[in-house]
């Protein structure tokens, strides 16, 4: 087996990054590529004829059923089914005015109901099942439909979804069923008996590039959900970029196992859409990062070898460990993958080592991984990493063809902002909140802070630094830059933490609210005290004193105040949903949970038994 710094690449096609840069006054950079982006179509659903007509009996999309055996949907069927709904749609005169919700997950009659919404034109809005089936209160189900003022519900099962259909949807609106429908519910099935004729053909002949294709919600800083517009040509547009960049795609269909919610833009765009538009073969994964769910990942994984792997850094840390365990797994995840992708956090190096290093002891090649940069209201890619640029977690690379990036002074850091034909026009129904996210020149805020790799060299690209709205002041005047803490943190702790909100606004000295992994700290207790529960576990004196030892070690570490953690507190209980703490895909809202928690956050300052001390509090 060859070292890791002498172990080869696996060959795979991959565009060299370049950026032209344009000094403008007041320190504002522009950063774009010298390269046009390329033609594409002006909706997805031509790319589905043309495969429906090239590989009509290749599979599209595939789920298990509860046999075990794949349910597969080939492009000849998606086309003919999917006009069919189209039919349906147009015929219950569906518009912008009264679209389509989607309250469950991933199957295919979602993907099957979202294709005949591209074919009609008429909007969808996949919706996170977590605010039907997590939530208690409804509140973001509430608030979403209210925006939407949907014509017509589809939920997969109707025991599954009654409460929150019977709390949040108007009776006005169209309930459409898979499985044991409520009363008067039409059923899935029924959507299919239309015959494509005259008005579906007029329907599409109105939709255009600038027609709106679906609405996805993203919660914001007053934490309830806004609804993001993505337009047919947001979500071709963006198809290209990535394929001008992933030029391998090419070379052959991809095939992904894929759980992540279509409700989020990484997987209801670019994981559907780059399976849909370069013709190839998307499994759903019905698993998880979670120990309840996550046997069924690695069942899939174990079957089937994706050729390119997009997850969410969690995703990788689970899998990780998964094949650290599993010779037979290692063997068919890396038999044919070509590129490992990750967004929707930072990925930590420990991981991405481990990653390495376990394709390298399986295949003596290295597996490319790379990330970017981007968001629902970009659709989502705006920049990428090539090969060279992706050399450490963190790196960003540089805007995609056809994206124009500016760089703002903002205090200390400078902000991202974004042109390009895959942004959004803005947000459903709420046109302060669309005013307020462009500039005057019709930049988006991302809100993202960037910095050269090498100023002097510039096609070294950009790393993360951190979101503007995160960052912070001590009572010194000293900054604090949360992003890079934050992951700096993470990495220091591993494995015992989940996550992390890093406080001292207006403070003396910068202080941490600890989310602990507890199946981890379970590991750090006797036998015989591993069963405890959560709260007694984690007031261990064992646990404590492994938590204040790192503590002691990364205030060594520290170059100053403003990144050193002078006390941490352990939260004995989860982010909360409802609270807007954590939407479903994991992520923390940080300014939500300090506001939540503001008892435990005065809790850091005042000398608490609870709290674990550095020995570095002034």
């Amino acid at each position: 087996m060859p070292a890791r710094a002498e172990a080869p690449v696996r060959q795979v096609r991959i565009a060299p990054s370049e950026v032209e840069i344009e000094r403008g006054p007041g320190g504002v950079i522009y950063a774009r590529c010298p390269h046009p982006l390329g033609p594409y179509p002006e909706k997805l659903t031509q790319r589905l004829g043309e495969w429906a007509a090239t590989a009509p009996h290749r599979t599209f999309i595939a789920k298990r059923a509860s046999t075990g055996e794949w349910r597969r949907l080939t492009y000849a069927a998606a086309q003919q089914q999917g006009r069919a709904i189209a039919q349906s749609l147009v015929n219950r005169g569906l518009s912008c005015e009264r679209p389509i919700a989607i309250l469950s997950g991933n199957d295919l009659e979602h993907a099957l109901l979202g294709l005949g919404a591209l074919y009609a034109g008429i909007p969808y809005a996949p919706i996170s099942p977590a605010y039907s089936l997590v939530s208690g209160d409804f509140a973001k189900l509430r608030h979403i439909v209210h925006l939407l003022t949907p014509g017509l519900v589809f939920a997969a099962s109707g025991a599954q979804f009654r409460r929150a259909i019977e709390a949040a949807i108007p009776r006005d609106a169209e309930l459409v069923m898979t499985d044991d429908p409520l009363p008067g519910a039409t059923l899935f099935s029924d959507l299919l008996t239309a015959t494509p004729g005259p008005s579906l053909a007029a329907a599409e002949s109105r939709t255009t590039g600038d027609s709106i294709a679906k609405i996805l919600f993203t919660s914001g800083s007053t934490a309830m959900p806004k609804g993001v517009i993505n337009t047919h040509r947001m979500w071709s547009s963006n198809q290209e970029m990535a394929r001008a960049m992933m030029e391998f795609l090419a070379d052959e269909p991809p095939v992904l196992v894929d759980w992540l919610p279509w409700n989020h833009t990484f997987a209801g765009n670019s994981d559907v859409g780059l399976v849909l538009y370069n013709g190839g073969t998307y499994y759903i994964d019905d698993g998880k990062p979670t120990p309840s769910h996550f046997h069924e990942t690695i069942r899939n994984l174990k079957e089937i070898g994706p050729t390119i792997h997009l997850n969410v850094p969690k995703g990788f840390e689970a899998i990780a460990g998964a094949l650290r365990e599993d010779a037979d797994l290692r063997k068919t995840f890396f038999s044919r993958l070509r590129l490992m992708y990750y967004a929707g956090a930072g990925l930590s190096q420990p991981v991405w080592d481990a990653l390495e290093t376990l394709s390298i002891e399986t295949c003596g090649e290295r597996i490319l991984m790379l990330a970017g940069l981007g968001s629902t209201e970009t659709a989502p890619h705006a920049l990428f990493a090539d090969r060279e640029q992706a050399s450490q977690a963190g790196h960003v690379g540089v805007p995609a063809r056809g994206v124009e990036l500016k760089l703002v002074p903002v205090g200390h850091k400078l902000e991202a902002r974004l042109r390009g034909p895959n942004i959004t026009p803005g947000y459903w129904r709420q046109e302060a909140l669309t005013r307020a996210a462009f500039d005057e020149e019709g930049f988006y805020k991302l809100g993202d802070a960037l910095r050269f790799v090498d100023e002097e060299q510039p096609r070294k690209g950009f790393v993360f630094d951190g979101r503007i709205a995160e960052d912070f002041k001590l009572s010194t005047g000293t900054w604090v830059s949360v992003g890079p803490l934050r992951a700096r943190f993470l990495r220091h702790f591993a494995p015992y933490v989940q996550d992390v909100v890093i406080a001292g606004h207006d403070r003396d000295y910068v202080a941490a609210l600890i989310f602990p992994d507890v199946d981890a700290c379970r590991r750090i207790t006797p036998a015989a005290a591993a069963g405890a529960p959560a709260a007694e576990l984690l007031a261990s004196a064992a646990v404590r004193g492994v938590f204040a030892d790192l503590l002691r070690e990364f205030a060594r570490t520290a170059t100053g105040s403003s990144n050193r953690i002078a006390a941490a507190i352990l939260l004995d209980t989860p982010p909360s949903i409802d609270a807007h703490e954590i939407t479903d895909k994991g992520s923390l809202n940080q300014g939500a949970v300090l506001r939540c928690r503001a008892a435990m956050v005065e809790e850091l300052y005042r000398g608490s038994p609870r709290v674990i001390l550095s020995g570095e509090a002034q």
